[in-house]
């Protein structure tokens, strides 16, 4: 009697620690997900910054074109995604520090359409029907603040 309920302890403890690796795997890809959107953002605002100041060295030094530069900056500051990637195609600082802060606004969008996919992995369909509503609600909140809707 006591070797068959080990065995079904084994087979439960077994079962056990493949749900327990199934999670890991899933915080190992939520959390890589985080790690390169952050990294690869900051490094896109850095580069964009840097880019900027060389094109612009002489804002670092004079004041009065440091002032102008600011200003006329103003105009040029890009507001659509077009004007954004007509400006990195110009290699424009100011678009590269937009891209690293888009991303920057999209990662936790994008961990959460990767949640989906990890919860059909794992064949959690609760989780998946909630998460994916919660995808739905961030993407229409993109565009209903994009229409000022």
């Amino acid at each position: 009697m006591s070797d068959i309920s080990n065995g079904q302890e084994r087979k439960e403890q077994s079962k056990l620690d493949l749900a327990e690796e199934k999670v890991r795997k899933v915080e190992i890809i939520i959390s890589t997900v985080l790690r390169v959107g952050v990294l690869t953002s900051l490094t896109l605002v850095v580069v964009g910054l840097i880019v900027s100041f060389v094109h612009n060295s002489g804002s670092l030094v004079n004041s009065s074109v440091r002032e102008k530069f600011y200003i006329s900056r103003a105009y040029h500051f890009p507001h659509t995604l077009g004007a954004m990637f007509s400006g990195l195609s110009h290699f424009d600082g100011t678009s590269i520090i937009v891209l690293g802060l888009l991303l920057l606004v999209l990662t936790p969008v994008v961990r959460v359409a990767v949640s989906i996919f990890t919860f059909l992995y794992q064949k959690d369909g609760k989780f998946m029907i909630i998460t994916g509503y919660v995808l739905a609600v961030l993407i229409l909140s993109f565009f209903l603040g994009k229409t000022g809707g």
